[in-house]
């Protein structure tokens, strides 16, 4: 039976309250209800349309990338909002009952939706405390590493780097990240605070090549090639301790010796951005091998099996035989 006031039942047309009448009689569904589903769908195709309309026009006004997704992340995240509220104060009719619904839903997503909830809370993290931004390179738990294009309310996006690639370059997967690894994963970020890392080329030569002679000449091959790259950290490096209790001593290129079972290791450490790593890896080993092809003493090593007999090779003074 319907229960709609004559007084309104008279200003319905024939048409629409046959509808909701075949809708009562077919569905079981009260006029109250249809009402209220009717109004959450409005609700939505208004607000979803408007959402498209100003994205076209931010789309159409602003060109940079970073910009765009800052303006069209906020559009989002306002439409959801909005639809939230609203479609709640369409279906709760009281303060009371909103308390009661608020509750339910609360224990509801306690229970059945940790991973929902634990979502949202860190999206509140991440926008609050930004451990990391979109543009970052981040690493978070020990396998997964890349670049930071997206964040949403449960889930951030990186564009993948490493895995089966060398020197931290994109693999071109795309991986989503459920925004609760932020407490329960260590994360690393490389662009935050201090925005250059060390990287470190390992150069092994043979024990008979003149060492001293090839740590001179990598020396000059570092500095020539990274003087540019440690000016630039200096810079950024007095910004970042006004913030972060960041400090090092020497930010110069050098280089390390030690002793391998293969030969010398000659270890060439440097600063640089994290997206140039690849880079100045090709020129530097280009410069080392044009300029060691040059020098008949320095010769690369590399794993090998070998007989040293000691009556010719070994030093003068010393016995035929080591006992």
């Amino acid at each position: 039976m319907s229960t709609v006031p004559k007084n309104v039942e008279k200003s319905i047309p024939k048409t629409v309250k046959t509808i909701g009448e075949w809708i009562e009689e077919s569905w079981h569904i009260e006029p109250d209800t249809q009402g209220k589903i009717f109004l959450s769908i409005l609700t939505f195709l208004v607000l979803w349309t408007l959402q498209k309309f100003i994205l076209k026009i931010i789309y159409r006004r602003i060109t940079d990338p970073k910009q765009r997704y800052g303006w069209r992340n906020g559009v989002r995240n306002v439409y959801y909002s909005l639809i939230f509220l609203i479609i709640t104060a369409i279906w709760v009719e009281s303060v009371n009952s909103l308390a009661t619904f608020l509750g339910i839903v609360t224990a509801g997503l306690a229970i059945a939706l940790q991973d929902i909830v634990a979502g949202f809370v860190g999206w509140l993290f991440i926008i609050s405390r930004k451990p990391f931004e979109v543009g970052d390179r981040i690493q978070i738990g020990e396998n997964v590493a890349g670049d930071v294009i997206d964040i949403r309310f449960f889930q951030f996006t990186i564009n993948e780097i490493g895995n089966w690639v060398d020197a931290e370059q994109s693999t071109g997967r795309i991986i989503h990240v459920p925004n609760g690894k932020v407490f329960k994963e260590n994360i690393a970020n490389y662009n935050q605070g201090f925005t250059h890392i060390w990287n470190e080329i390992g150069i092994l030569i043979t024990f008979e090549s003149n060492w001293e002679k090839a740590r001179k000449i990598l020396l000059e091959i570092l500095e020539k090639e990274t003087v540019h790259l440690s000016e630039s950290a200096e810079k950024r490096l007095r910004r970042a301790s006004e913030k972060f209790m960041i400090f090092y001593q020497h930010l110069t290129p050098t280089i390390y010796l030690t002793v391998k079972d293969s030969g010398v290791m000659l270890t060439m450490r440097y600063i640089c951005p994290p997206r140039s790593r690849r880079n100045t890896e090709e020129k530097l080993w280009e410069a080392i091998l044009k300029t060691f092809s040059q020098h008949e003493d320095i010769d690369l090593a590399y794993p090998t099996q070998r007989i040293f007999y000691n009556p010719m090779e070994g030093k003068k003074g010393t016995p035929p035989l080591a006992r």
